[in-house]
């Protein structure tokens, strides 16, 4: 059985919380919200995306 990676396993959980955060901008109707949550959502997402290829190639 292989070993839980902790720091990518909280990066998953932060890209969640995140994308429902955007949820509730849009149940707030907040054009802010929203836009700043999908952005750092995508950015997270693709900092982990990166960290990943480094430590495999």
């Amino acid at each position: 059985m292989k070993k839980i990676d902790f720091p990518m396993l909280l990066l998953a959980c932060l890209v969640v919380l995140l994308f429902i955060l955007v949820g509730l901008a849009i149940a707030f109707r907040s054009v802010w919200g929203i836009i700043l949550c999908v952005i750092l959502a995508f950015a997270v997402f693709g900092y982990g995306i990166s960290k990943k290829k480094k430590r495999k190639g």
